[in-house]
C-alpha cells in the first residue's frame, strides 16, 4: 500500500478552498474538502491512476479530477506519493511552480 503525503502547500490550499467557500455555505466548504481527500485515496493501490499533467513534462507528476479542482501529486516510489497541490481548474498552472 502506498503512503499519501499531504505537503505544507496542499493543506494551505485545502484550507484556501474552504475558506472561500464556507463564505457561502460552511456545510458545503466541509464537503469539498471531504471529496478532495477521498478522491486520493485510489493512490493508496494505484498511484499511477491520475493522468499525466498535460503542462508539465514529467510522467512522475500526475493528476486526478475532483469537480473544479486538480489534485496535483508526484509518485516519489512504490510506496510513496506527494500531494503538491490542490488547483481550481480555471487558473493558471504555471503560475504554482509545481515540478
Amino acid at each position: 500500500m502506498v503512503q499519501i503525503n499531504w505537503t505544507l502547500q496542499a493543506r494551505n490550499d485545502l484550507k484556501s478552498i474552504a475558506e472561500y467557500i464556507k463564505l457561502d455555505s460552511v456545510r458545503y466548504a466541509k464537503l469539498q474538502v471531504i471529496k478532495i481527500k477521498s478522491r486520493t485515496h485510489i493512490l493508496r493501490s494505484f498511484p499511477l491512476a491520475g493522468r499525466e499533467v498535460p503542462e508539465i513534462e514529467n510522467q512522475k507528476i500526475r493528476e486526478l479530477i475532483e469537480g473544479n479542482y486538480r489534485i496535483i501529486y508526484k509518485v516519489l516510489s512504490d510506496k510513496r506519493v506527494d500531494i503538491l497541490v490542490v488547483h481550481h481548474s480555471t487558473r493558471d498552472l504555471s503560475q504554482r511552480g509545481v515540478e
